[in-house]
This record gives C-alpha cells, structure tokens and sequence, in this order.
C-alpha cells in the first residue's frame, strides 16, 4: 500500500541529494502503477493527488491520465475535484484521450451543485480544444443566462476559450455580453469585459456594434473613481477601488475608441477624471494609471489629455523603483510617435536613464532616445549621446555607437556634418563601431567627391593624435590609400589661409606605426592587410616613396596569415618593370558603386572648408603616439553638430594655439577628450577665440584647440566700463568621493574675472597625479595658471589654482565651465566630470 501525500512531500524534503530523491519517486510511482492496476478506488484520488506533486516537480506523469478520467465519472465530489484538478495539469488539449471526457463534462455541466458546473466550466475553459468548444458551445451559452453570478462568470470566461478556437461560431455569445456589462456584480462584470475584449481582439468588425455599450462602461468606471462609491469598502485594495475592473474597463475601452472621434468624446472626461484622481503612491495605482496612459494614447484624444498621459510617465520615471522606470519608458517608446513634442519635454530625463546602474533600463532609455531623434533635433541629441559616449561602460558601448550611427545616418543635414560626427564616434568608440558602419562610411566618403580632401586631412590628423580604436584605424587606413594624393598636395588651406604641408615620408611613418602597433592585436591581420593595400596605392600618389614601400611590403610577404602574404606577393609583383604601362590604371581610385550613386539622396554637400588644422600641419609632423595619451581631438570640430557648417575662415580670424595639460603626469590623455562638453548656444559660427595656459610642473602637452570653439554666438565688441576689484562670496564647484572644488571668484577692475580654485581632500590617503582642466563657452578668453602641486595631502585644502577669464559679452551671457578632474588614489586612477554656474552677474 503507497503512503499518504503528506508523508510522500516529507520523505521527498528530507532526502538530500538528487540521486536519492529519483529514488524516492521511482519507488513511489511503482507503488502507484501496481494500485492503478489492481483497480483499487478506495485510494485512487490520493494516488492522483501525488501524481500531481511528483508532475509538479518535473517527472513523467502521463500512466495516471486515464485515472482522472475515471474520478471525473465519479459521483463523489471529493473525488471528481481531484479528476478535474489532474485532468487540467496532466493533460493538455493536444492529447488524445481528452475527447474520452467530453460527455462527462456535459454530465456535470448539467449537475444541480453549483460547484460541480463550476469544475467543468473550469476544465473546459482551460484545456478545451476545437471539438470539445464546438460540442460543449450550447452548454456554455445556456449557462450565460443562468441567475447565479458563480456560474455566469464562470461561463463567460469559458466562452472565451471557445471564442480563440472556433473561428465559425464567435459571435454564438454576442447576444448575452449586454447582460454582463449592466450586471452591478463586479466578478460578472470582470467576466463580460474579458469575453467582449476577447472577442474584439479576434475580430475588429466586431467594434462598431459594441460601441454603444461605452456610456455604461463608463458609468462603471466613475462609480468607482468617486469617493463615495457605496461598496468601496468591499472592493478596496490599498485605496483603490477595485483596481482589477478598473483596469479591465481602460482596457476595453482603449480598443472602443480606437479610430473612432465620436467614441473618444465620450470617454475623455472620465479618462482626465481617473488620470487625476489617481494616487500614484502605490503599485496598485500606478497599474490604473499605466492602463489609463495607454488608452489615451490609443484612443483619438484631445491634445491636452495626451500631454497629460505622458507627463505621467514622465513622473514614473522619476520613481525609484526600476520596475515603474522600466515599464514608463517602454510605453514612451510606444507612443512617441503619437506626440513627439510632448515626449520631447522629457528628454533630460530619459537621457538621465541612460546613466542607471540597471542595464535593462539603460537600454530601453537608448531605444526611447533614438525615437526622439528627427531632422530637428538630430544635432542637440547626437551631443548628449556622444557625452554620454564618453562615459558609457564598454558592454553598452557597442549599442550606443550602433544606434548613433543609425540616427546620423537617417537624418544627417548634409554629408560634411554626417562624416564629422561619424569620425568622432569612431574617435571616442572606434572598438565598438560594427564593420557596417565602418563600410557605410567609406561608401559615404567615396561618393562625395567634394569632401575627399576634408576628409583625409581629418583621419590623417585623428590617427596622429590616436591609434587606438580600431574603426578611426581602419576607415582612415582606406583613405590614405585612396585618397593620399589629397593629404600631400599641400593644395588645403587651414584657417589661417596657410596650406596644409604633409610630406609623404610621414604618411610612411603613420602607416609603419600602425603596423608595429595595431589597435587590436587579435585582429592585426586585418589591419596589416588594410595597410598593404593603402601603400599599394600610394605607390601611384607618393613616387618618391617606392622604394620604402616595397621594403615594408617585403615584411608582409613573410606573414603567417595565408592571406596577407598573398596580397604582399601580388603588390610586389606590380611594383615590377612588366607592370608600368598599366600600374595607374589597376591603382586608381576605387569606383564608387552604381546603387550609391544612384540613390537618390538629394542631401547637400556642406562646406569643404578645413577649420580646424593641427598646429604641427605646416611644418614636419611629430612622431604618433600609439596609446592615444595624446590631447587634441584637432580635427575633430564637434562645434559643427550645434551650429551647422562653419563658415569659410576669415583672414581676421584669430589662430586656435595650441593649449597645454592644466595638472601634471597621470592625468592619462589631454584635453581634446573634452569634445564639446558644454552645449552649443545658437547662432553663426564665429571666429575662434584664444585660449593659452601654461603647464603645471611635469605637465605634458597636450592640444585643447577645441575648447577655444564650443559656444556659438558673436562676441560683443563692447568693453566693460571700468569698476572697482569686487569679490564674491565663496562657492562649491565640485565635491564628489572625498574631494572639494571650491572657487574664491574675484571681479577685476578692467573687467575680467579672477578665480581662486583651492582643492581640498577630505580622505585619509593622499591624491597623487593630480589634473584639473576648465572648458569655457567661446565667448570666453580663459587663462589658466599652473598649480600650486599635484599631490592633495590628506585633510587640508594646501593645493591651489588661479583662473582668469574674460567674458567678451559684458556678462550678458552668463559664465559656465566644465570641469574634468583625474588624480590617483591607492594606486587606482580616477577620472570625473561636472559642471559649474551660478556665478554672480556679470562675471
């Protein structure tokens, strides 16, 4: 005789290791077959019952389906619960032996125990399959009419089964759903609104003829919302009304007033009412509000109502519980679509997402981000995505630089400001740059003839500055191949109406550091093989330089990559005599192919103008750096994303100098890192103001030409009158893990603007490597003098920097600064960003 179920789960808990426990249940299951067989009813139903927890725990059932079969026939009531409990869990509407039950459930739907009916309205409506719905549908139908609101849910809900299997009879149950949604029983009502949401879902003809069931949904639904609904107490969880009608009753009706103004009229009070009377405190009202929002998003609704919907979800993001976040911006990025505008307002706020520690709602942030981008806005969200860029963690960096891609390449406003932000996403993410966007580039760059020079000239003074992305590597590699002749024909003018000079032999230097040090390693042979064939080309562009080509091409020919030492042997071959007739014609240019010429993109060129030359370019070029320790970022012009093309440089124009590192060694790479960290204020373009600064001790120089170009606007010609040294109270510039920026600023009286900068560290241990760096509008002349150290000692403020600025707008426009910050702590570097206003007026 097999045990009880009771001890069965406490033998099965005590065992303590797999092996055992297979045992258990293999010696239980025996014991269970050899009662089956000897037809023993007496315990039948607690044999089915442990079958139910042995199914439950994931071993095989299935000798026990024909028992529940037999206790479902059983005229007991203990027993036929059990049948139907085992017949819905060991048994699924695709076994055979389902149809075997089909009269005893037409029996018990006819039973007078309500509770019986009920067991077969359940069975039916969670395993019926198409044969048993349309044998049983009468039944159903019948049970509808019933006066007992017990079974007439249960009914419903039934007819919902059969209404997703037989196609042929889902109107069979149209008749009786008026009932259910004047019935004043809420389980009733739930029940109608399931089966008349159901139906609707299966067939939208259906629509039109159930509209005009809306006043009294209606009705319901502000019942509920008022305060002094009579059977609240009854209904009530955490405050709210029976929150489960509620949310049925949105549901329904958001698919009502789908496409309909007449429908949508009649619900947007009752809508507004529910969006406002709502508390959001807790999960069971924010669920109302979340159906509440996607319904009046759905629905034809007023604009006022839409901006109110989404300013709910801009307040779900503001919650700190992940979940809420989660699901707000999911419904953004459903809806943006609907009221652009409106989601717009909250862009801050959904960029702030993107900066969470949950990596599931950083993604969703980026998805909702990249829907809020248009022709409009491409440029101020391209900014906040390459900032945030900067400071991505690198899983993620993969996504964010594929989704700016994407964005620049659907809504650019001209091909010079497309390659700009492409080249410095590959500058700041070129690891993380998919080889189709790296491809896209170069189709780009090909097909736009204009901008060939602009380009090259770019690539070439970004790889000088930086070999250590692969993208920026790899494109910029294709170019000097293809477009080299470019780069050395000294033709370019920099903005101080200076050609730009680079000699061939340091084309040969780049190219010969690339190959000693490729950006990465595991991948060297792709890169070798992008630099065989640039210098390939480069035979037909630099003449003077065969002679070192063919040497270095001599070193590929030895290569264990089968591939590269193939391509080194075929280009040595054409450097030979029997090749010089047709050389230049096999080394020509790449044609561009006839799907990108013809495509139609009518997208305007821009200006080919170069506005940003490295200081170096008229002279002989300095040796590349390979870890891209390096300042500068000379080339790479973020000013363009904010204020469109540049200008064509002016004779009057003042040069950009070169800029030095503001702190010591440490600091890792100079300031051209920065790129644009303040944003962009409209207006022309106008000629770059001078930034200088000198070294700190141990400094190393680094370019911040940028810096002198963030800021669009028109500096004012006017100066300030003369005034008396004013100084300002005291401010907190940065503090953040242990360290204190406090600035002393101090009004001059010709006008400029003085600020003591002193750095206090409030840890035990001292900061060494210590690199403070200011970033300033271009309207603003900074100067900024070396430290007084670069080790903050431990508890004390000793270490100080003075700042002078000079706003050239009378302190019409207030001053701002961006901070980076870098030190070392324990032998861990550390890198932060801030910003800082609220300076007094007129400084």
């Amino acid at each position: 005789m097999s045990i009880k179920l009771r001890e069965l789960i406490r033998s099965i808990r005590a065992c303590k290791t797999a092996a055992e426990e297979r045992a258990v249940i293999a010696r239980e299951c025996a014991l269970i077959r050899t009662a089956f067989k000897e037809e023993d009813n007496q315990f039948r139903h607690r044999n089915v019952a442990k079958l139910l927890f042995i199914h439950m725990m994931g071993y095989p059932t299935h000798f026990g389906q024909m028992e529940c079969l037999k206790l479902i026939a059983s005229s007991k009531f203990p027993e036929k619960r059990v049948g139907y409990l085992g017949l819905t869990q060991l048994l699924d509407e695709h076994t055979e032996v389902l149809m075997l039950v089909t009269n005893s459930v037409k029996n018990d739907m006819a039973h007078d125990n309500q509770y019986i009916n009920g067991l077969a309205l359940c069975a039916l409506g969670n395993i019926a399959n198409a044969e048993m719905c349309r044998a049983l549908a009468r039944e159903v139908e019948r049970m509808m009419s019933s006066t007992n609101p017990y079974i007439k849910k249960k009914a419903a809900l039934c007819a919902m089964r059969i209404v997703r299997k037989v196609e042929e009879i889902e109107d069979k149950f149209n008749g009786r759903i008026a009932s259910f949604l004047e019935d004043r029983n809420h389980g009733v009502l739930i029940a109608g609104c399931s089966l008349l949401t159901t139906l609707l879902e299966v067939n939208r003809d259906y629509v039109p003829d159930f509209r005009r069931h809306i006043p009294s949904l209606v009705r319901v639904l502000r019942n509920m919302v008022t305060s002094g609904y009579a059977n609240a107490a009854e209904y009530d969880i955490a405050g709210i009304t029976d929150p489960f009608l509620q949310a049925k009753i949105l549901r329904l009706l958001r698919l009502l007033g789908t496409g309909s103004v007449d429908a949508s009229d009649e619900m947007n009070d009752i809508l507004a009412q529910v969006a406002t009377n709502t508390e959001g405190t807790k999960n069971t009202g924010n669920a109302i509000l979340y159906e509440c929002v996607l319904t009046i998003m759905s629905i034809e609704a007023e604009s006022g109502l839409r901006v109110l919907g989404i300013n709910i979800l801009g307040r779900f993001l503001q919650s700190r519980d992940n979940n809420i976040r989660y699901v707000a911006l999911a419904t953004l990025q459903r809806v943006v679509n609907v009221d652009l505008k409106a989601v717009q307002r909250h862009r801050a706020t959904i960029i702030d997402c993107l900066k969470d520690s949950d990596v599931s709602i950083r993604k969703r942030a980026l998805e909702v981000a990249y829907a809020l981008i248009n022709e409009e806005n491409i440029k101020n969200m391209t900014k906040e995505l390459l900032n945030y860029l900067l400071v991505a963690e690198s899983d993620f960096k993969e996504d964010l630089c594929s989704r700016i891609c994407l964005a620049v390449d659907k809504y650019s406003p001209n091909r010079r400001w497309q390659l700009d932000t492409l080249i410095k996403v590959m500058t700041l993410g070129g690891n993380f740059v998919k080889e189709q966007q790296r491809e896209k580039f170069c189709r780009v760059v090909a097909s736009t003839p204009e901008l060939h020079s602009y380009t090259v000239i770019k690539l070439y003074f970004n790889m000088k500055e930086s070999l250590s992305q692969e993208a920026l590597v790899n494109v910029g590699v294709w170019c000097l191949g293809e477009f080299g002749d470019h780069l050395i024909s000294g033709r370019a003018m920099g903005p101080d109406n200076q050609p730009i000079q680079v000699a061939p032999g340091d084309v040969l230097d780049l190219l010969q550091d690339i190959t000693r040090k490729p950006p990465n390693p595991d991948k060297a042979h792709t890169t070798h093989a992008l630099v065989a064939a640039a210098l390939i080309k480069l035979v037909t562009r630099c003449p003077s330089e065969v002679d070192r080509i063919r040497k270095t091409l001599r070193r590929f020919e030895c290569s264990l990559n089968v591939d590269l030492q193939q391509r080194a042997c075929e280009f040595l071959e054409l450097l030979e005599r029997d090749w010089d007739a047709s050389r230049a014609g096999i080394l020509d240019r790449m044609p561009v192919p006839e799907n990108d010429i013809g495509s139609g993109d009518s997208r305007a060129i821009g200006d080919a103008s170069i506005d940003e030359v490295h200081p170096s370019a008229g002279r002989s070029s300095a040796p590349v750096g390979g870890g891209g320790g390096g300042g500068g970022g000379d080339l790479l012009d973020l000013n363009d994303l904010l204020d469109g093309p540049s200008s064509s440089p002016s004779p009057a124009a003042a040069p950009i100098t070169s800029a030095q590192s503001l702190g010591g060694g440490g600091g890792g790479g100079g300031g051209g890192d920065l790129l644009d960290l303040l944003g962009g204020v409209g207006g022309a373009p106008a000629p770059a103001q001078t930034i200088s600064s000198a070294p700190a001790a141990g400094a190393g120089a680094s370019d911040l030409g940028l810096l002198g170009d963030i800021f669009g606007g028109t500096p004012s010609a006017a100066t300030p009158a003369p005034m008396a040294a004013q100084e300002a109270p005291p401010m907190i510039a940065f503090e953040k893990a242990g360290l204190k920026v406090t600035f002393h600023p101090k009004k001059e009286a010709d006008g400029s603007s003085t600020i003591l900068a002193k750095f206090r560290n409030d840890l035990d241990v001292p900061m060494t490597n210590f690199v403070f760096e200011v970033a300033v509008p271009k309207f603003v002349k900074l100067t900024v003098h070396p430290a007084t150290g670069q080790v903050l000692p431990p508890h004390i403020d000793a270490v100080t920097q003075t700042l002078s600025c000079m706003n050239s707008t009378n302190g019409e426009k207030g001053l701002l600064m961006r901070l980076r910050i870098g030190y070392v702590v324990n032998g861990q570097p550390v890198q932060e960003m801030g910003q800082v206003a609220g300076f007094p007026a007129g400084y």
